[in-house]
């Protein structure tokens, strides 16, 4: 109780710290939104879904994708927000204080998922104005929705943890936003999210297909009705929700604990 009290406690604070800096909110929903224009109407009518090129499809197939890239992408913005408070020394005044040693980082990643779930929010009636239409397959309702939402916030928390432990790891906010989406990029376009991974050459198929990031992708086609799921073999793509949840569960106890680890001997 006293961990929890003392992580909320950082919650708030980092959260009145977005109030009062709105642009870091407002750009963080200016570039999800302009992928999902793009990709729509950029792409649309190209893409083949199946055997379909449909751009209504591929707008239904691509949700899924542009959700889960925007909850990893919070994982940049984490990593920077640490490293700040390291560069200014904020860490080392926390860490002088009589709080738990988690509290710190978990009061971030806290801030940081409500940040996200606002973000989806907006994403989803963008989503919806451009033409996405959850319930795409008749036998869809709105718990299922609503779980394949609960499993992208999951994923999202979980790669928070990563940026948390980039940002103890680097010595400036710039150096941890670069590092934040080097990585980034190959795991979320190496996927299922933008293109059928049935296309790609054998060897690379076979890393979208254990992708965990690709589990979450293909669990919230499932429960979304989207059209799009990978025909595979492989373990993730025929249980993508056990999946997705093992996936999440084993990055946040494998990177929470190298976190708060860095974060004990971590000096700004």
């Amino acid at each position: 109780m006293s961990t929890m009290s003392d992580s909320l406690v950082i919650a708030r604070r980092n959260l009145i710290r977005m109030t009062r800096i709105p642009e870091m909110v407002l750009f963080g929903l200016v570039q999800p939104v302009m992928f999902v224009i793009l990709f729509t109407y950029v792409f649309g009518g190209s893409m083949k879904i199946g055997n379909s090129t449909d751009p209504d499809v591929y707008k239904n197939f691509l949700m899924a994708g542009i959700f889960a890239q925007t909850v990893t992408f919070a994982t940049a913005g984490a990593g920077a927000g640490i490293a700040e408070d390291m560069h200014k020394g904020l860490i080392d005044r926390f860490r002088s204080l009589p709080m738990a040693r988690g509290a710190v980082l978990t009061g971030r990643t806290f801030a940081d998922l409500v940040q996200t779930t606002l973000t989806l929010v907006v994403l989803a009636v963008v989503a919806l104005i451009v033409g996405w239409r959850p319930g795409f397959a008749d036998s869809t309702n709105i718990g299922q929705i609503l779980g394949g939402f609960g499993l992208l916030l999951l994923l999202g928390y979980a790669f928070t943890w990563i940026g948390a432990l980039i940002g103890l790891s680097v010595r400036t906010p710039e150096a941890a936003t670069s590092g934040g989406l080097i990585w980034l990029f190959p795991v979320t376009f190496i996927s299922n999210a933008f293109v059928d991974s049935s296309q790609m050459t054998p060897w690379l198929r076979h890393i979208a297909e254990w992708n965990p990031f690709s589990a979450t992708v293909q669990a919230c086609r499932q429960l979304f009705g989207d059209p799009g799921l990978s025909q595979s073999g492989a373990w993730p793509m025929q249980h993508p929700v056990w999946a997705s949840l093992i996936y999440s569960a084993l990055i946040i106890v494998v990177f929470r604990t190298l976190a708060v680890r860095k974060y004990r001997s971590a000096t700004a």
